[in-house]
């Protein structure tokens, strides 16, 4: 019998040891230098050694099933030319195999200058959580990927950027975002701010409870699902399918348009519960293409329009302020009715059309 339990000991001891996750405390220094040579056997990093960190340049994150990156409240100041967290894509190849990886980058009181604070690229179900940037966000082909408690300050151009792939083999059917969430998120633009949130070519995201504020921006909202960039006719891009907004607070004056849509003629876009807290000079609302449905609007100033680049939009107003109306029919050489006009139209698009624009359950 002794023997026997020997043996087992033994035949235990030989075992292949098994790998296990490890936590590393990021030391002070260069962090884009300290994530190049980050352990193989790291599951965790945290921020835990100072108060405050560097990186001049990117700061790369490896392949990884899943790594936590853990902010602890410290401040990081990027380098002029760094992209902050990134990934690294040659090709659509590589984009696709990097999508088994994951991270969840959360609790830095402020992630300052730099480019950019997170371009993440090529990864499934990544969250970003808890931070302040002073940079631009900016995901592409983030299949389920969450931002929450986010906070974008002073962007210079855009600020929450939800989009397809920009390199080789990428395009706007096969390198989308989809089903991403933006929860709980505030822009704070700049006066060179053109897009507090910008989703390009893809579909299923959902914006809850967001806010855009600070000095007036171009757009609050750039919504467009157009192959090429090309705004000049309705988006085509045959495999987005649907954008759901509901609870977002404008608190400025935007300097094109509030809310922008192009999207496929067969895309759902669901604006619910939008509140534009003062008089707008631009259009709240611009719209090109999609079957846009407007829900819950409790408040609606006078001099608000919603504009309209084609001749015959598709829309639904259900349950929003009376004052939000528009007229059955329009006859003749009409531009204007009610609320909707015809706002720098495409190209043969020049008298308006209401018969696909429904008025439902109006508030008394």
């Amino acid at each position: 019998m002794r023997c026997l339990v020997h043996f087992l000991l033994l035949f235990v001891a030989l075992l292949p040891a098994r790998a296990h996750g490890k936590e590393y405390v990021v030391p002070v220094g260069d962090v884009g230098a300290f994530f190049a040579k980050l352990p193989g056997d790291a599951t965790s990093v945290v921020f835990s050694a100072a108060a405050e960190y560097r990186a001049n340049g990117d700061i790369v994150l490896p392949p990884r099933q899943l790594l936590l990156i853990d902010g602890r409240g410290a401040k990081l100041i990027l380098g002029p030319n760094s992209n902050g967290f990134t990934v690294k894509v040659k090709d659509q190849q590589e984009a696709s195999r990097r999508t088994s990886s994951r991270y969840v980058i959360r609790d830095f009181a402020v992630i300052e200058g730099g480019r950019k604070g997170v371009d993440l690229k090529a990864t499934l179900g990544s969250q970003v959580i808890n931070c302040r940037f002073t940079a631009q966000t900016d995901l592409r082909f983030c299949l389920l990927a969450r931002l929450q408690n986010v906070l974008v300050t002073n962007p210079g151009a855009r600020g929450i950027v939800v989009r397809h792939g920009d390199w080789p083999g990428a395009n706007g059917v096969n390198s989308q975002s989809n089903s991403t969430v933006l929860d709980q998120c505030r822009v704070y633009c700049s006066k060179t701010t053109t897009q507090a949130f910008t989703v390009l070519n893809t579909g299923g995201v959902r914006m809850t409870d967001c806010i855009s504020e600070g000095a007036a921006p171009e757009h609050d909202l750039f919504l467009s699902a157009t192959m090429d960039g090309n705004e000049t006719a309705p988006a085509r891009n045959p495999v987005v399918k649907s954008f759901h907004l509901s609870n977002f607070h404008v608190e400025h004056k935007a300097r094109k348009a509030s809310v922008y849509v192009n999207m496929p003629p067969k895309a759902v876009v669901d604006l619910q519960n939008v509140y534009w807290n003062g008089p707008q000079t631009a259009p709240v609302v611009l719209y090109t293409s999609g079957q846009l449905n407007l829900s819950d609007i409790g408040w609606w100033d006078t001099g608000f329009v919603i504009g309209t680049r084609v001749s015959a939009p598709r829309i639904t107003i259900d349950r929003c302020h009376s004052a939000l109306k528009v007229e059955a029919k329009v006859g003749g050489a009409a531009t204007r009715s009610g609320v909707l006009e015809l706002r720098e139209p495409l190209l043969g698009q020049t008298v308006l059309k209401v018969e696909h624009v429904r008025l439902q359950r109006p508030s008394m």
